[in-house]
């Protein structure tokens, strides 16, 4: 276990760390810059999201067999298939519709509780019991986003928020499936058997709604980008930097996401950043810190 007296594996892990939320964070803009928006479509989200997984389930294959990596036990599989459809499946395809729909600074502030939804799905998975100050904290963060959502939107609501929404519950749900088989299997290979598992499904699939027209050459930058480094790379940075220094002081750096895709947001799409979005991210990111901190009692044994 890592502790304060390996200072040069705690710093490592830290910079793993803070790597990996950087490659995330870049998912975003990214993924806007694949599909286009309503205005000027690019590539189809369906092929964003069935392709990205073909090919880092590729990669996959050719690193698990490099280091010949163990087969799961048909017990983790049911775990494994869960991961799949919340992290292969769900997020990047809710993510890439809503994209599609509005700007990737929209989307960061909305996603801003991606931490604290992944807290709350784990301590009901786990059967533990949250705090009334964990609860009173996560309806604060719920409310946070959707006054953002009608703010945005111009008093209501859009069918991108609920897309948005449904992208934080599907990696929050496929997240804490994962982290159940990184017990037995290094977190590296988790990812990569999920992306192998799931190839006869995303590979046909990538395959039946290829583009068919032209799109521009930007389009497949930010495609071939969430396809290796979001899909794949960021999750070896990131669990690795997790296992060298510690989990509780490396993913206090996740804060950083959504702030850092707003960043990214404006030198790779040309977005503006506005001074409210900027308070509600700031916001959002203040609860997650909170609710990090807030007391979940362990159920007896």
């Amino acid at each position: 276990m890592p502790s304060d007296a390996d200072p040069s594996r705690a710093r490592r892990g830290l910079l793993l760390g803070v790597l990996g939320v950087v490659i995330f964070a870049m998912t975003l803009p990214m993924t806007r810059l694949a599909v286009g928006d309503a205005g000027a479509p690019q590539l189809p989200p369906a092929f964003v999201t069935a392709g990205r997984a073909a090919l880092a389930g590729l990669l996959s294959i050719a690193y698990l067999l490099a280091v010949r990596a163990p087969r799961p036990a048909r017990r983790h599989l049911p775990a494994l298939a869960l991961c799949a459809l919340g992290t292969v499946v769900g997020f990047p395809l809710f993510l890439a519709l809503a994209l599609r729909r509005v700007d990737a600074m929209h989307a960061a502030v909305v996603t801003g509780v991606l931490p604290l939804g992944t807290a709350l799905v784990a301590a009901l998975a786990l059967r533990q019991r949250p705090s009334a100050a964990f609860w009173a904290n996560a309806v604060l963060g719920c409310a946070l986003v959707l006054g953002f959502a009608v703010w945005s939107g111009s008093g209501r609501a859009s069918l991108a928020d609920g897309l948005l929404l449904a992208a934080v519950a599907s990696a929050s749900i496929g997240y804490v499936a994962g982290a159940r088989v990184a017990a037995a299997l290094s977190a590296e290979q988790v990812i990569c058997w999920v992306l192998v598992l799931a190839l006869p499904l995303t590979l046909p699939v990538a395959l039946w709604v290829r583009p068919t027209a032209a799109v521009h050459a930007s389009a497949w930058l930010g495609f071939g980008y969430v396809s290796v480094f979001s899909m794949w790379l960021g999750f070896f940075a990131w669990y690795r930097g997790l296992n060298l220094g510690g989990v509780v002081r490396v993913s206090q750096v996740q804060l950083l996401q959504p702030f850092l895709a707003l960043l990214f947001a404006v030198p790779v799409l040309g977005e503006r950043l506005r001074p409210p979005t900027l308070v509600f991210a700031l916001a959002v990111m203040g609860v997650v810190f909170i609710g990090r901190k807030l007391p979940v009692s362990r159920p007896a044994h």
